[in-house]
């Protein structure tokens, strides 16, 4: 086993940008590593140090290392999976490290792979990348998109649907290209979902976060789905005047998936949707708080009609907690995520069978790019989970 860290770190031009990168020397490669181009790559070029999509830490931390070292007492490992080296992991929901990224030294490969001490029986593999500088270039391409740079600086100011269509297919286009046309589940969430985020701009003329297309949730929910407010429709408290243009103007989907908004007008304010059948304890600032709909496990979808705010209240905890930054960040939040099951579908639910974590971060990272609200709420920590990314990684919900 080798017991030493990394031997050089390097700042870099590289990967788009002044990068650090991660390179070893031809002793940490013995005995380990025999490919002959993984070996080349390894000692030139390096590994990125910073990624949104994956780390390369474990390498820096503890140097090359195969499963069997990894786990200690490997017990029924697979044979297969023993002489793997672990060397870095992919980014999860949580923005922790999640699925362990490993490479063959022999044949060059890339996989990925859950550790379970306990049951290392259980271990499995699933495809990544066809070798190192592969996963190097797709991940340097990924980031490329997401900070509109590089190959895809172009598309900087320019934003809907026709322009996240097209990044998407020139995305995916240098995926098959280096695997064959069989793109791994990883790299194919990136290609279909990432670009999305390309959908809608900022608010320059909405006056909130984001301008949503004209007509964009009528195409994607159905004519005649999305329901439109008028002026009698808003309680007086309900002041911030963006968000009653958004209402009047784009509106919202009645049925959309995991939300169900309020068609018996005018709007309540939570104050008085409890008049009927009082609860124990409301919010601080209750008639502030405008009820637009419900999501499920009885939680009240509001806004705060002086900020625009969306938050949740959930009637059961008695706890109110931050959803989206306002009303246009929240329609997008919708529509991605009827987007994405549209997609599965086409896909014949390749990314939720095979990858569900996987797609779970992509979702949150898009959403992320757009809203921080959630990523925020974990940065905080100790407070309410954040709706949105509690649901997106409930597999055994079928969310996605």
């Amino acid at each position: 086993m080798h017991g030493g860290p990394m031997s050089r770190t390097d700042v870099a031009q590289g990967y788009g940008s002044t990068a650090i990168t991660i390179t070893l020397t031809e002793d940490d490669l013995d005995p380990y590593i025999t490919h002959a181009s993984t070996r080349r790559w390894l000692t030139g070029p390096g590994l990125p140090g910073d990624s949104a999509l994956l780390t390369f830490e474990e390498l820096r931390r503890a140097g090359l290392r195969t499963v069997a070292d990894s786990l200690g007492d490997p017990g029924p490992l697979a044979e297969e999976l023993r002489d793997q080296l672990v060397i870095g992991a992919l980014w999860g929901p949580d923005g922790g490290e999640a699925e362990s990224i490993l490479l063959d030294g022999e044949t060059g490969e890339i996989a990925t792979t859950y550790f379970f001490h306990d049951r290392p029986d259980l271990m499995e593999t699933g495809p990544l990348a066809p070798s190192i500088e592969t996963l190097t270039r797709f991940t340097e391409t990924t980031d490329e998109l997401t900070h509109l740079r590089g190959q895809f600086a172009s598309y900087e100011g320019r934003r809907g649907p026709k322009t996240a269509a097209e990044a998407s297919r020139r995305l995916l286009a240098v995926f098959e290209s280096e695997t064959d046309g069989e793109v791994p589940p990883f790299w194919k969430a990136a290609a279909l979902i990432r670009p999305l985020a390309l959908v809608a701009g900022p608010g320059t003329t909405s006056g909130l976060t984001l301008d949503i297309p004209a007509r964009l949730l009528d195409q994607e929910f159905g004519h005649g789905t999305v329901a439109r407010f008028e002026e009698v429709d808003f309680p007086a408290t309900l002041t911030h005047e963006p968000t009653r243009r958004f209402l009047r103007e784009t509106g919202l989907p009645e049925d959309a998936f995991l939300f169900h908004l309020d068609t018996d007008v005018p709007l309540p304010t939570l104050t008085e949707f409890y008049e009927d059948a009082p609860t124990e304890e409301l919010p601080p600032r209750a008639d502030q708080l405008i009820r637009l709909g419900y999501l499920l496990e009885d939680n009240s979808l509001v806004v705060d009609g002086a900020t625009g705010e969306i938050l949740t209240w959930s009637e059961p905890e008695g706890t109110l907690a931050p959803l989206n930054t306002d009303v246009s960040t929240l329609a997008f939040t919708l529509w991605l995520l009827h987007r994405e099951k549209t997609i599965d579908a086409d896909l014949s639910g390749e990314l939720t069978a095979e990858a569900y974590d996987q797609l779970a971060t992509t979702m949150l990272q898009t959403l992320s790019s757009v809203d921080p609200t959630g990523r925020a709420a974990r940065t905080a920590g100790g407070g309410h989970p954040h709706y949105w990314t509690e649901a997106f990684q409930d597999e055994a919900g079928g969310v996605l």
